[in-house]
Parts: C-alpha cells; structure tokens; sequence
C-alpha cells in the first residue's frame, strides 16, 4: 500500500461522535428518532447516551452508519 493510499471507505477516519453530532445537525433528534427507532433519540436525548448505547448495540451502529453514508 503506498503512503498516498484513500480509503473508498466513507466511514474512514470518523468517529461514531462525529458522524452522531453530524446526523444530529443534519436532522435534529425528532427526525432521528423517526428514522431510527431507538428510544435513546426519543427519550430526553443527548450525544452521551446515545453513544453509551449506540457502542453496545451493533445493530443500531448500523442504523446510523447507513443513515449517514445515505446522506452523502
């Protein structure tokens, strides 16, 4: 692999904070929320627990890495 090596990867280099506080921004939680059925955007929402639980549960991870990659 050379130094000047891209990843194809939209996810390199992001953070899952990032690309929360990213979605977050482009949508607001209620919008969020309806996107993602998950109680963490709907229920007194913040960065923090969202990613508390965001990090233990890989299924919604997921949900939020194709909504982003989704909007770009």
């Amino acid at each position: 692999m050379s130094e000047n090596f891209i990843s194809n990867d939209p996810l390199h280099g992001k953070t899952l904070e990032w690309i929360l506080t990213y979605l977050v921004k482009h949508f607001g939680w209620e919008d969020l929320a309806r996107m993602i059925n998950i109680n963490c955007f709907k229920n007194n929402p913040s960065i923090k627990s969202s990613l508390t639980f965001l990090r233990k549960t890989p299924w919604a991870r997921k949900k939020v890495e194709d909504l982003y990659i989704s909007t770009l």
